[in-house]
């Protein structure tokens, strides 16, 4: 049994396929970056799923693409974990900008790879080995165009007044905004990055508002501006995306490219199901 993981810091997706590739079953699990949780933390959100727990022993591999497993301490320690876990499989970690490449990518075709979602990162694919020149520092500083970061920006334009007053009203309705509820989510609980980013649906609702225009053209411009300009033929290959900002705002980024003269490539919501067809054409 080979376990395929993509992992994101809000959410895990999990699918188990046998060696012609049949998929035998599939779950979802609480994020797991190393980054942000603990060892018993990741093995809490593991045995919360019944389909994990029971098979833990049938695994014979596991491939784990995970946010936050960009360095080789965060890589060490999650497969420490895994080995552990899954005593009869042989553990692969790697960052998550591989599940986006794999599943995004035609073998040996160049492209700028990125992605969108809680967090946000920006790779080059030479068709065979990944490139990235800015290393991630985290949702505090950088995360630019994500889910958290638009979350965090809704809420400051809340309380500083800057929202459109029949927009608080509905934005009221959506969350709870009590200042002690957000400060004990943002500072005394786990994922205070999943936690900005659930505000990020509010803004993909109200997409066609000129308010959240504003916000999602700054997101989009800093990100070609801080990330994707980075590599010199970014007008040259295409930019291929993953992670559900990009994907239900793939309008917006058209007009973005269209305007900046780049190519956008593929945009998927999930990398998972692409992975299943690499690995059973690389077992």
């Amino acid at each position: 049994m080979r376990l395929l993981v993509d992992s994101g810091s809000t959410k895990a997706d999990w699918i188990a396929i046998d060696e012609d590739g049949k998929i035998l079953f599939t779950t979802r699990t609480l994020g797991l970056n190393p980054e942000i949780l603990d060892e018993d933390e990741i093995l809490d959100r593991l045995n919360d799923k019944f389909d994990i727990l029971q098979n833990k022993d049938k695994a014979t591999h596991l491939f784990f693409y995970g946010a936050g497993c960009g360095t080789d301490r965060m890589k060490i320690m999650l497969s420490r974990v895994f080995q552990v876990y899954f005593p009869n499989a042989i553990v692969d970690v790697q960052e998550d900008t591989y599940a986006a490449v794999f599943a995004t990518t035609p073998k040996g075709e160049q492209a700028i790879v990125s992605i969108l979602g809680t967090g946000s990162n920006c790779s080059f694919f030479d068709g065979k080995v990944l490139h990235q020149k800015v290393q991630s520092l985290g949702y505090i500083i950088m995360d630019d165009c994500s889910g958290n970061v638009f979350g965090k920006e809704l809420i400051r334009k809340y309380y500083f007044n800057k929202m459109p007053k029949e927009m608080a009203v509905e934005f009221e309705k959506e969350h709870d905004l009590d200042p002690d509820f957000i400060k004990n989510k943002l500072y005394k609980e786990p994922n205070p990055n999943a936690y900005l980013a659930t505000f990020a649906k509010f803004l993909i609702q109200n997409k066609e508002h000129e308010f959240c225009k504003k916000i999602i053209n700054k997101g989009m411009k800093s990100f070609i501006k801080n990330y994707i300009r980075q590599y010199d033929n970014y007008k040259e290959v295409p930019v291929h995306f993953v992670g559900s900002i990009a994907f239900y705002l793939k309008d917006e980024l058209q007009i973005m490219f269209d305007k900046y003269e780049m190519k956008l490539g593929n945009v998927l919501r999930r990398p998972i199901d692409g992975l299943i067809a690499y690995h059973i054409s690389n077992k």
